[in-house]
């Protein structure tokens, strides 16, 4: 899971990208890039860390130009403290490309090998990102045979992208000279929604992994990029848009309604907040009939994703809805942070009860989903401490028994704490008086509920069916024994203790090696 923005704007688009990437910070907390373009240079900054902490004043002066990207990285596959693997990426040949990325290529090591025999392609790190620019790097090359690019030169690039691509991916990219490039893998897995904004100088257009951005950023949402399409604005702000993939299908990632996107987004013409409160209300459907209402003195969610289904649950059932717990917003999603010491100790310093709505009552605690389990077990303990009776436990989703392998950091079956358990043995790993798990059609039905033609999901994380029909154990079996081995940390970081990094890239149309 990243964010990714793209700007072809009518004025300097450096604070939009920075406005951009704040709201879109809960995609990416490892490290954030901006890449604007100013005739045929490209100028790039990217560092780890929080896009506040990236960025200074010095920084935002040197990106000059009005069309650029950003990017805000979560890692998945590569390291995360692998200061290179922070996007954008960039290529100088055959056009000078600049790219983020948002997803994750499940045949990236087949693809860098091709890269090296035949494409003569080197790639310098172990993010697919990387790969992908390469490939379509050589994918432009080969349609413009390493001469001027045009509109169906750009579209044939992308239609070999997606023959040789698999997984998900979101992409937005720069192509020196000529514009912005965006494009979503044929099943749609990975979000990506463009807008306009109407200007006295011309329109200026907006790609984004969120509708959010373009909401705060005064951009009027046109729709979503389709699964396969392509759109590529040039540099006298003309749209151009390509359906590239031959059997395109939608088959959006369902956790992004679950847990990933902002409630105030709109993914696929499905309201992320109006798809939570349909999870609460069959939730409650659920919850009837494995525990008794009466026995339920108070619903209390577990902030922030879980609140407007545990309202709509606790409305449903007819129970006072509180808020029991105080959120420090100025700790990280531990979701995403690595290592499971670090999560646990961050609960703590994350979360605080209101003591007086647990005192002397029987609970029941909500959540977005359970992956690991081990802020769920410190959240019962909490409840407890603080003096509740009775502690019952209802995720929005079901069960997560498998790995994802499509941009969500889970992929090893031995953290998941579904894997192999019962939800008996689940309710007492976490301490919980019984447990309440949303059903795999219930969850599906919360979303087509609000769009009827939208039927197909990837939901690989809960019944391990996985979209893209190259998945099996032994790719698994690898991808995990790859997580096994503590990425070393990298030698480039300032004397601050962060590293950062500013390019100006000087390229000219066609520009070769």
């Amino acid at each position: 899971m990243c964010g990714i923005l793209g700007v072809m704007a009518t004025t300097p688009v450096n604070q939009l990208l920075y406005d951009g990437l704040m709201v879109l910070q809960h995609r990416g907390q490892d490290a954030a890039g901006i890449a604007t373009a100013e005739g045929n240079t490209f100028h790039l900054h990217k560092g780890p860390g929080l896009v506040r902490d990236v960025f200074r004043t010095r920084n935002m002066r040197a990106l000059p130009g009005n069309w650029g990207i950003g990017h805000v990285r979560y890692p998945t596959a590569g390291s995360a403290y692998n200061f290179a693997e922070a996007q954008p990426f960039y290529v100088n040949s055959p056009f000078g490309i600049v790219l983020g990325h948002n997803g994750n290529l499940t045949n990236a090591e087949q693809l860098k090998d091709e890269m090296f025999r035949m494409d003569r392609r080197h790639i310098n790190t172990n993010s697919d990102s990387e790969v992908l620019l390469n490939v379509l790097a050589h994918e432009l090359q080969a349609a413009s045979h390493g001469y001027e690019l045009d509109v169906d030169s750009i579209f044939q690039a992308v239609a070999g992208v997606h023959r040789r691509c698999r997984g998900a991916y979101a992409v937005v990219a720069l192509i020196a000279g000529y514009g912005l490039l965006a494009f979503r893998d044929p099943h749609g897995i990975r979000p990506l929604v463009y807008g306009e904004n109407k200007t006295p100088a011309g329109t200026e257009f907006l790609v984004s992994s969120e509708s959010v951005a373009l909401d705060t950023l005064g951009f009027q949402a046109v729709r979503d990029i389709e699964p396969g399409e392509a759109v590529f604005i040039d540099l006298n702000h003309q749209l151009h848009s390509r359906q590239c993939a031959q059997q395109p299908m939608y088959a959006p990632c369902i956790f992004e309604y679950v847990y990933l996107a902002r409630p105030d987004t709109v993914i696929d013409g499905v309201s992320v907040y109006e798809a939570r409160l349909a999870m609460g209300e069959l939730l409650a459907e659920k919850v009837k009939e494995m525990i008794q209402v009466d026995e339920i003195d108070v619903v209390i969610p577990i902030p922030d994703s879980s609140r407007p289904s545990a309202m709509q649950l606790a409305h449903a059932l007819g129970i006072p809805f509180r808020e029991g717990f105080v959120k420090n917003r100025y700790v990280g999603r531990t979701f995403i942070m690595p290592g499971q010491a670090m999560r646990k100790k961050s609960v703590r310093q994350k979360l605080n009860t209101v003591g007086q709505e647990f005192k002397g009552k029987r609970v029941l605690l909500v959540d977005d989903s359970i992956v690991r389990g081990t802020t769920s077990r410190e959240i019962v303990e909490m409840a407890r401490a603080a003096g509740a009776t009775k502690v019952y436990f209802a995720s929005a989703a079901p069960p997560v028994r498998f790995p994802n392998v499509y941009g969500i950091d889970m992929p090893t079956r031995a953290e998941l704490i579904a894997t192999g358990r019962s939800d008996e043995q689940i309710a007492a790993e976490i301490g919980a008086d019984a447990l309440v798990y949303q059903d795999i059609a219930a969850l599906k039905q919360s979303i087509t509920k609000l769009r009827s033609d939208l039927t197909v999901f990837d939901a690989s994380c809960f019944d391990g069916c996985y979209i893209t029909g190259d998945i099996d154990d032994y790719y698994l079996d690898a991808v995990e024994g790859k997580r096994g081995k503590k990425p070393a940390k990298s030698n480039d970081d300032d004397a601050d203790g962060r590293a950062s990094q500013q390019m100006v890239l000087g390229l000219s149309n066609g520009g070769q090696e």
